[in-house]
């Protein structure tokens, strides 16, 4: 099978841990673990989330007065090249001579989408309310709860295009295992006379992700986080894990914009788009999602059967 796999952010650098490069080296351990496990049997494309990290360079920004701070488009390819590079030498690490490649790779959005005027993607650091507050008034930061925590939201357009998907499928099908899309990929639009210019916003990584999958032919869209499977009532006595469900159900229910929503969104995007399976779950579950033994498992009408797809071992 052709699969894309999709990190969260939280696989990367969970809640609350320092942003600090050893740290990253050790959960991208465990994230490439999950990944070569799939690698080895089958063809697979990673993306991943950033955006702690991205927040973290920007704070950086900030601090030194002497220039002004970068634009986020230059943050998200700065990350994409960070997070990348990690990922890249751990797959190296884990998979001897299987060829592994890490490409930036830029997304085009339109200038003009209205989410440019309702930031609501969470970048940065987890903050206490208060802090979060002060934060916003001294910066001109637009906040919005995150759990237990509040954190900055910056503008997520909507992915149209990649622009390196023709290059990607060369990659893909030269058996190469492509490191892309990272971050939602890095934000631009399209001028007048057909250049390309990045601007400020950071991409949903997951729908990017969906988009790539779908560009890709890819037979199955794996998104995976630090929770097990989609819940119903989250965060209450009446929380609920889903396993298969179709899109139409999922589609009926509201999830938090900042977290779980955009996920749902790209799982039933691609199952509706191409009829294939759509997984949401665990990072170290990855093969099980596939296997229908656990995560949450979209189709396009009804329940997946229970039994693997063909071909998955």
């Amino acid at each position: 099978m052709r699969i894309v796999v999709a990190l969260g952010g939280n696989a990367l650098l969970r809640r609350g841990e320092p942003a600090e490069a050893d740290v990253q080296r050790r959960n991208i351990a465990v994230a490439v673990a999950a990944i070569a496990d799939l690698a080895r049997d089958h063809e697979v494309i990673v993306t991943h989330g950033n955006g702690p990290q991205v927040g973290l360079l920007a704070l950086q920004g900030d601090a030194y007065g002497a220039v002004a701070p970068y634009p986020l488009d230059v943050l998200g390819a700065e990350t994409e090249g960070m997070i990348g590079y990690l990922l890249d030498q751990e797959l190296v690490n884990a998979l001897g001579d299987r060829p592994v490649a890490t490409l930036l790779t830029q997304v085009i959005v339109g200038c003009d989408d209205p989410a440019f005027a309702r930031p609501t993607k969470p970048i940065g650091p987890v903050y206490a309310r208060a802090i979060a507050e002060r934060l916003a008034t001294e910066r001109g930061w637009t906040i919005a709860p995150d759990g237990e925590h509040h954190r900055r939201v910056v503008a997520s357009p909507e992915p149209r295009a990649i622009v390196e998907l023709p290059t990607l499928r060369l990659l893909v099908e030269a058996g190469v295992l492509v490191v892309c899309v990272g971050g939602g990929g890095i934000p631009v639009t399209v001028d007048r006379d057909g250049r390309l210019r990045g601007v400020e916003a950071v991409i949903d990584k997951d729908l990017a992700a969906a988009l790539l999958a779908r560009g890709l032919g890819a037979d199955a869209l794996l998104l995976l986080t630090d929770v097990p499977a989609v819940q119903t009532g989250w965060g209450t006595p009446e929380a609920r894990e889903l396993g298969d469900v179709s899109a139409r159900e999922l589609r009926a229910k509201t999830f938090a914009e900042g977290s779980m929503g955009p996920k749902v969104e790209a799982a039933c995007r691609f199952a509706e788009a191409t009829g294939h399976l759509a997984g949401i779950g665990a990072l170290s579950d990855a093969r099980a999602i596939l296997q229908g033994r656990t995560g949450t498992r979209v189709a396009t009408t009804g329940p997946l059967p229970a039994t693997a797809p063909r071909g998955v071992s």
